[in-house]
């Protein structure tokens, strides 16, 4: 194998006709688009080598998302600017680069280095501002909030870090949400709205950032 190895972390958006791409082949379809790009992907060992690409957390069917991040392994150096001018024109429609970097090579799995996650859940509801708030801080006073999942009852408070409403009206309301991403501990914005009573709603839900490390406040998350 080669020792001379990089990792790469790119920021990405999923979007568009790609909202309904599975985790397995939103990975494939990064797989392709490096070959085509003509970027030298390194592999892992065993009988069955694949090349080293880590997402750092499933976005779920139907939802989009602005920051996701992926990890490559490439077995020669390349410039970011060279990277970014090989891949883009070759990526499908719905996935769209931010922001390419180095990062350490033996650092710790993608994955793992994931803490929280903030999302937008865009909700159709005609309650007033007023109304959807009182939901709202019902939900933060309450000390649990017992929820079921797959048969399997938890406790959803903690894995609520932040909550608060954009917006209400016009027969739709707006709430950006901190949620747990750890591992056994991943909060998930459906859960959030079925808590709040809004759960029969047709919503849209979008990942706005993936937390790595420590928690984030969200007093700096713009309005939409």
């Amino acid at each position: 194998m080669p020792t001379d190895l990089h990792r790469i972390r790119i920021t990405f958006a999923k979007d568009g006709p790609l909202q309904y791409t599975s985790h397995l082949d939103l990975a494939r379809m990064w797989e392709r688009s490096l070959r085509r790009g003509g970027m030298g992907l390194a592999y892992s060992g065993g009988f069955n080598p694949h090349p080293r690409l880590q997402l750092a957390a499933a976005l779920p069917l139907g939802h989009t998302g602005e920051a996701e991040l992926l990890d490559v392994w490439l077995e020669q150096s390349i410039r970011t600017a060279d990277f970014v001018r090989a891949v883009v024109p070759v990526l499908p429609k719905g996935l769209t680069m931010r922001e390419v970097r180095q990062v350490e090579l033996k650092g710790p799995a993608l994955q793992t280095q994931i803490v929280s996650a903030e999302y937008l859940a865009t909700v159709e509801w005609d309650e007033s501002r007023e109304q959807v708030e009182a939901r709202v801080v019902r939900v933060l006073a309450a000390e649990e909030l017992a929820h079921e999942r797959r048969g399997r009852r938890y406790d959803l408070r903690p894995l609520i870090e932040r909550l608060r409403l954009e917006r209400a009206g016009a027969g739709k309301a707006v709430l950006a949400m901190q949620l747990a991403a750890r591992a056994g501990a991943t909060g998930r914005p459906e859960a959030v709205l079925e808590i709040l009573g809004m759960g029969e709603a047709f919503a849209h839900y979008h990942r706005r950032r993936l937390v790595i490390g420590a928690r984030s406040t969200m007093a700096d998350l713009p309005e939409s």
